[in-house]
């Protein structure tokens, strides 16, 4: 089921890029086994916000996989984790340079026993230069990618940071269709390959097509001021929060009149696309000081009217409550068997021919243990040993999550909010 359906991933990923990742492939079909540590798996397991021993965090990253823990420092584990390489297409990896080899499962070791594998390293900096093995989280990423920057809209205003992790997700969905075209080449060429993917890189390449126009001319200077807006588009009305947004010259006549402004057709600033940039600031303080003066209400239905580009801001209660996102099908609820119900969003991509599905909640942690041992051909007596030794962990009888996992779209009733 899914366009993955029959491809194989071993998953030493963990937090947020690396786990996202590898649940974008798992939720299109493919086989992902999270390979964690004995002493707690992976760290989102203990983050806040709980039920029933399980974060929501950990949740909403690592459906649609099957866990089993092994101790990697140890000789015996690392064959296991050879024999389990041995069957899968792809290994994922998150550690910070250096570590892979000390383990002993970088690229050569695990290549040795699965030639044709794609082997995937993420990283926050890349493997060279002075911030290679340093530590990193998603913050320090935003501020030394220029990131924090741009949020803020100059250079000279104070940097602000992107209240999501934006760097972590962007890696991660960045990784997941990498992964895919390396597996597209070794199907053409039946060879594997090394991909190798950093959050900096990430975010710079994801900056650059819109933000980085200033410095895309080489020799040529643009001052901070005329590089970005001071201003954002989250207009205040009488009553709340909105947005609207015009490109076009026709767009923009278009808002002249929603806001009843024809006068700002002759306004020399505001004649050209490339003016109306130019002069941003004095544009969008413009239409926030008449937007203030209506409810939201009454200015999306002007500017729908005129087919300008608007919706207005919703909190997080709201978004899930808003017609729109009901009519797309995003969100779904399902049962998990230990956690309880769950509200969490499909896989954003629709296949026609190969629809994705969720097949399992987010496993406890070393859940499949003895299921994956004994697809690998150990016999229970071996693998009661390998636990006994303190190789392998102990999880929770893999029966607690059924095949047929029950998932129904939302119905809500309609909302009190703008539309």
């Amino acid at each position: 089921m899914g366009p993955l359906a029959g491809i194989r991933i071993v998953d030493l990923t963990s937090m947020l890029s690396g786990p996202w990742a590898t649940m974008i492939l798992g939720d299109q079909g493919a086989d992902v086994i999270k390979v964690e540590a004995l002493d707690g798996g992976d760290h989102t397991r203990s983050a806040g916000n709980r039920r029933h021993g399980f974060s929501a965090s950990f949740l909403n990253l690592n459906r649609n996989k099957r866990s089993i823990t092994i101790d990697l420092k140890t000789k015996q584990g690392r064959e296991i984790l050879a024999k389990l390489c041995a069957t899968a297409d792809v290994f994922v990896q998150n550690f910070r340079p250096g570590v892979v080899e000390r383990l002993g499962i970088d690229e050569a070791a695990i290549r040795r026993v699965a030639p044709s594998i794609v082997y995937v390293s993420i990283s926050g900096f890349g493997e060279k230069g002075p911030y290679a093995t340093k530590p990193t989280y998603d913050p320090i990423v935003q501020a030394l990618s220029g990131l924090t920057t741009v949020q803020a809209g100059s250079d000279e205003a104070r940097p602000r940071l992107v209240r999501t992790v934006l760097p972590d997700k962007l890696t991660a969905v960045t990784a997941a269709q990498a992964i895919s075209a390396a597996l597209v080449s070794r199907f053409r060429t039946g060879q594997g390959q090394h991909v190798r993917l950093s959050m900096l890189d990430a975010v710079l390449a994801f900056l650059w097509a819109s933000d980085m126009g200033a410095q895309t001319y080489v020799g040529h200077a643009v001052s901070a001021r005329a590089a970005a807006s001071f201003i954002d588009l989250i207009y205040e009305t009488s009553n709340g929060f909105m947005t609207a947004a015009v490109m076009t010259n026709k767009e923009w006549a278009a808002l002249t009149r929603a806001l009843e402004r024809p006068q700002w057709l002759d306004d020399p600033r505001f004649k050209t696309p490339a003016l109306r940039d130019q002069n941003i600031n004095d544009r969008l303080q413009m239409t926030q000081d008449v937007l203030k003066t209506r409810t939201t209400e009454e200015w999306l239905r002007r500017l729908e009217q005129e087919g300008v580009p608007c919706a207005p801001v919703l909190t997080r209660d709201q978004v899930i409550a808003h017609p729109q996102v009901l009519a797309s099908g995003i969100l779904m609820e399902s049962q998990h068997p230990v956690a309880g119900r769950l509200r969490q969003t499909r896989a954003a991509a629709r296949f026609q021919g190969t629809p994705t599905a969720l097949r399992r909640g987010a496993p406890q942690l070393g859940e499949h243990t003895d299921e994956i041992l004994a697809q690998l051909g150990l016999s229970t007596d071996a693998i009661d040993a390998l636990r006994r030794e303190g190789i392998v962990g102990k999880g929770p009888a893999d029966e607690a999550y059924p095949s047929n996992a029950s998932v129904e779209r939302i119905s809500m009733p309609k909302p009190a909010i703008p539309t």
